[in-house]
């Protein structure tokens, strides 16, 4: 059986969309997934980036193009009033509700937090009484507030830099980093034991290479 690492910030509809894909994609694929928060705004300043939703140009085809993977995939998901937003209280409260043994919050736990942000008809994912409800009812055992839980968030995102993790969603497995929704078939054909993977290609494909470097 392998372990998956799935890291995940709720900010994400792509995450949100792979969550729900994974059990799908790899159906008949012996594994086990420990899902990981992090702050992808940390992600993206580790690599001097802004988020597709922060460049309006961009911003426009992201969601077209979200909308539109959804329909395709026939998962529901509505855009929250409010992108990008703070997800820090969604991600403390997510290590707060942790029950695994590293306190990683399960599934269910997961799913509720993408629920929360893209399944609420549009609602604000930030508002305090909707906040309020969602605390209630994961119940943390832990204090979503507490320096202790800020500082498993900020560990946790520091170790996903540290890795290699650049952005959201990203599986490890094996110490291979599969990112995005499109990923999911490439990690499916890896865990069903695809030759291409033990070929060299894999490692070769991502070798340095010469190459003109901007001057910002």
């Amino acid at each position: 059986m392998k372990k998956l690492s799935f890291y995940f910030d709720p900010v994400s509809p792509y995450a949100a969309l792979a969550f729900e894909r994974l059990p799908e994609v790899l159906e008949g694929c012996s594994y086990e997934v420990e899902y990981r928060p992090v702050l992808f705004a940390a992600l993206l300043h580790a690599l001097g980036q802004k988020g597709p939703a922060e460049i309006e140009s961009k911003r426009h085809w992201t969601f077209r193009q979200v909308a539109w993977l959804a329909h395709q995939l026939n998962i529901p998901l509505d855009i929250p009033a409010q992108h990008p937003f703070n997800p820090l209280p969604l991600l403390r409260l997510a290590w707060a509700a942790g029950s695994g043994p590293a306190g990683t919050p399960n599934r269910l736990v997961v799913e509720k937090l993408f629920h929360h942000v893209w399944r609420a008809a549009g609602a604000d994912a930030n508002d305090p009484a909707r906040l309020a409800a969602l605390t209630q009812d994961l119940a943390p055992a832990q204090d979503p507030g507490s320096e202790a839980i800020k500082q498993r968030l900020r560990e946790s995102t520091e170790a996903a830099i540290q890795r290699g993790v650049f952005g959201v969603p990203t599986i490890e497995v094996d110490g291979r980093l599969f990112w995005g929704l499109d990923a999911l078939p490439m990690l499916a054909a890896y865990l069903k034991g695809d030759p291409w993977f033990a070929s060299g290609t894999w490692e070769a494909a991502a070798a340095p290479r010469p190459g003109v470097v901007r001057k910002h």
